[in-house]
């Protein structure tokens, strides 16, 4: 493959993942941290059981569907699903990311959050639920480890 032609396959791959991730959450790891990288913002792993788990549910509604929480996010992270449902199915190729994500960041419990800088590094970690809303959210994000 000529280098070009290589540059421009490798510009749209980026392109469509920064487009793939913005306003809302994505389900692939290695698109998000491209996206990331692109956009110099963090990456926001959420390991959740969206269709069961109680916490996951609450941390949703009181924080990740509220417009300051996603103002916040447009601008300042990426973000990804790590999802364990109980109700439905995942495509394979999820299922397996998901599994190899719960392992490689020692997800014990639902929900966990795991804060990346752009390039892939843990900032933080936290299991169980952030309380505060928006507010709660992003003085988490802000706050040092």
């Amino acid at each position: 493959m000529s280098s070009p032609r290589f540059f421009l396959l490798a510009l749209s791959a980026v392109l469509f993942a920064t487009q793939a991730f913005a306003g809302g959450w994505g389900d692939n790891y290695k698109d998000a941290l491209a996206a990331a990288a692109k956009d110099n913002k963090k990456v926001l792993l959420d390991f959740t059981g969206s269709d069961w788990c109680g916490w996951c549910i609450r941390l949703k509604k009181e924080t990740f569907d509220q417009p300051a929480f996603k103002e916040y996010a447009d601008k300042n992270l990426v973000l990804v699903e790590v999802d364990f449902p109980q109700g439905k199915t995942l495509p394979a190729a999820v299922k397996t990311q998901n599994d190899g994500l719960q392992e490689k960041y020692q997800a014990q419990g639902f929900p966990t959050l795991v804060l990346l800088s752009p390039d892939g590094k843990v900032i933080k970690q936290q299991s169980g639920y952030i309380p505060g809303g928006p507010k709660g959210f992003i003085d988490w994000v802000n706050s040092g480890k």
